[in-house]
């Protein structure tokens, strides 16, 4: 019995960018240089310069906290919508078939005003569900939702630079995102419980790009361009973002979506603050509008909402 194994962080592996240029726009094709060939070669960043205040993430982990350290029948009055807005509790995902169910409990909910035209336009668009015995979690939550997406756009608008793209390519069809929020919980995981169980087990992300804040405890793990798998420690002051598979599947493969898992080995409680930006349910994700109508796609042309609704009908059935 034992923890699955990997390998010491590679500070050379995963860059740490700072975007603050970027941001301001004093030297945007610089950093969007930056921006591509790490998406390019291992499909994880560590961004610095990102703009979400301290003070929303410091609220956010607080009543994030609180909530999943309630009850269990006071966070099951908040259980999970058909909508996928609310409370996840343990045991209740998988990334693979024959995989052990994930130790993780997750909280989601997406943007504050939803169009009523919108509602029930997609499966994973609805209306968020807040625990009344913590009113308070709502402000904080809605706020990294806001700032994370913020930071997302900005990075969307790097990558379509360093692609030779308009700035604006990859942010056509956002009135209406499919993006969502989570907090996700990690318990402790104990030993005995052997290398198959995972807060999170091996898996790419859905959507176009996951923006991540973690805690000090650490627990990702990220496999290398070799195939071994080697930790992503917490480096204060940064977000990690990754490619997720619809942006690699938009870029034909040249943006990689890199295996990713959590073991929780540090005897304490772990907490993650998660954004998932997705643009419109209808977006054509279709790599022959970045090279040409001649191009051909490995993969062929699916929309945004399509491809959501099959991946989680996989990992949440």
């Amino acid at each position: 019995m034992g923890y699955a194994k990997a390998s010491y962080f590679d500070s050379n592996l995963i860059p740490v960018i700072d975007i603050t240029r970027l941001r301001d726009g004093t030297d945007a094709v610089g950093v969007a240089k930056s921006l591509h060939k790490a998406s390019k070669d291992i499909g994880f960043i560590y961004i610095k310069g990102h703009g979400v205040s301290y003070e929303t993430i410091a609220s956010a982990r607080a009543t994030a906290l609180k909530f999943f350290r309630a009850p269990e029948s006071d966070k099951f009055l908040v259980s999970v919508s058909g909508n996928h807005r609310g409370w996840l509790g343990p045991n209740r995902s998988k990334m693979r078939d024959n995989a052990k169910a994930d130790l993780k409990e997750s909280f989601i909910w997406g943007s504050k005003d939803i169009g009523q035209e919108a509602l029930g336009e997609h499966y994973v668009r609805g209306v968020n569900k807040w625990p009344v015995f913590l009113p308070e979690m709502q402000k904080p939550a809605l706020s990294y939702f806001n700032e994370a997406s913020e930071v997302a756009r900005h990075l969307l608008r790097g990558f379509a630079i360093g692609m030779g793209l308009d700035e604006e390519f990859f942010l056509q069809n956002i009135s209406q995102p499919l993006s969502r929020a989570s907090y996700v919980y990690y318990p402790q995981q104990l030993e005995s419980m052997g290398e198959k169980q995972f807060g999170a087990g091996p898996h790419t992300d859905f959507g176009v790009l996951t923006v991540l804040c973690q805690d000090s405890v650490g627990g990702l793990q990220v496999k290398d361009l070799s195939g071994n798998w080697v930790y992503a420690p917490p480096i204060d002051g940064t977000l990690i973002v990754n490619v997720g598979d619809l942006l690699s599947r938009w870029t034909d493969g040249s943006y990689r979506s890199t295996p990713h898992r959590v073991i929780n080995e540090s005897g304490q409680e772990r907490l993650s603050l998660v954004l998932a930006f997705d643009p419109n349910s209808e977006t054509l994700i279709d790599s022959r509008t970045i090279f040409g109508s001649n191009h051909r796609p490995k993969e062929k042309p699916i929309s945004c909402g399509e491809y959501l609704t099959w991946r989680f009908n996989k990992a949440f059935s």
